[in-house]
């Protein structure tokens, strides 16, 4: 979500926002594969990510919400809860 309002990372306060969510997103994610599998880590880093950019794209975007998309995001939440 950052780099789209960073705008091609020209702006300087959302570049350096999303540089250090990134920086704090791999870090804890090394934190949690000191206890859990490296595959479930990153299925569930990948998923939560995923969710997360739909359900904002949807909020502060004006993305479509149409029941197809809405459906995926569900398996998403089944996905990462099923990890």
């Amino acid at each position: 979500m950052g780099m789209k309002y960073s705008d091609g990372f020209s702006k300087q306060l959302p570049t350096l926002a999303t540089v250090g969510a990134a920086l704090v997103s791999l870090y804890l994610m090394s934190q949690a594969m000191k206890s859990i599998p490296v595959g479930t880590a990153y299925s569930i880093w990948t998923g939560i990510g995923a969710l997360g950019v739909a359900t904002l794209g949807i909020f502060l975007f004006g993305d479509r919400a149409s029941a197809p998309r809405l459906a995926c995001i569900g398996l998403i939440v089944a996905g990462v809860i099923g990890l």
